[in-house]
Formats: C-alpha cells, structure tokens, sequence
C-alpha cells in the first residue's frame, strides 16, 4: 500500500511541477502580442450602414488583438446621417479615421 501511495504522490508532484514550468514559460515567451504596423482593418460602408455601430465596435475588438492596426472607415455613398455618424465613431476610436472610398489608398494611412 505505501508504494502506492508514493506512486501517487510522485505523479501529482510531477504533474504540478509540469503545469509550473508551462505557465512560467507561457509567460515570459508569449508575453507579446505581435506587432502589425501599418494594418488597415476596412470597412466599407454604403447607404444607411445599419450595422456600422457595432461592426466598428466588432473591428475595435480584433484591433486590441493586433497592435499597430488602424480601422477605415471607407465611405462608399453614405446618406448624410449616416456620414455624420460614421464621423463620430472615427473621431471616438483611437486609431480610426473616416475616408472617401472611392479615391483612398492605403498609401494615405502610413
């Protein structure tokens, strides 16, 4: 029975000493996230763009997981409420900005 027991106790020891090492090396090897710049996260907007809102909140969320992006906002025929909206969400986000679709080139945003 005592042999058992250590046989046990070995196993834990050993599996809580692993699970140590894979934390403290997840730590400090994956401590960054990778850096992007210059990444145009677009979205092309049209007519009354009645997602728009949460769509930008949508690209707010994967630009947080890439560092260095930038959201577009390209107007592609916006009505004027919608422009004037539109306008709103890029002068709120950081990094976001509103554009003509029809004559922007991601030229413009490096």
């Amino acid at each position: 029975m005592e042999i058992l027991q250590d046989g046990v106790i070995a196993f834990f020891t050993a599996v809580g000493l692993a699970s140590v090492v894979w934390v403290l090396a997840g730590a400090f090897l994956g401590a960054g996230r990778p850096m992007i710049p210059g990444l145009a996260l677009v979205l092309p907007l049209r007519r009354e763009a009645l997602a728009m809102e949460s769509d930008v909140r949508e690209l707010r969320r994967l630009q947080r997981q890439m560092p260095g992006s930038v959201i577009v906002l390209a107007d592609c025929g916006l009505t004027a409420d919608a422009r004037a909206l539109a306008q709103y969400l890029a002068d709120k986000e950081k990094n976001a900005l509103l554009v003509d679709g029809q004559s922007w080139q991601a030229a413009d945003l490096l």
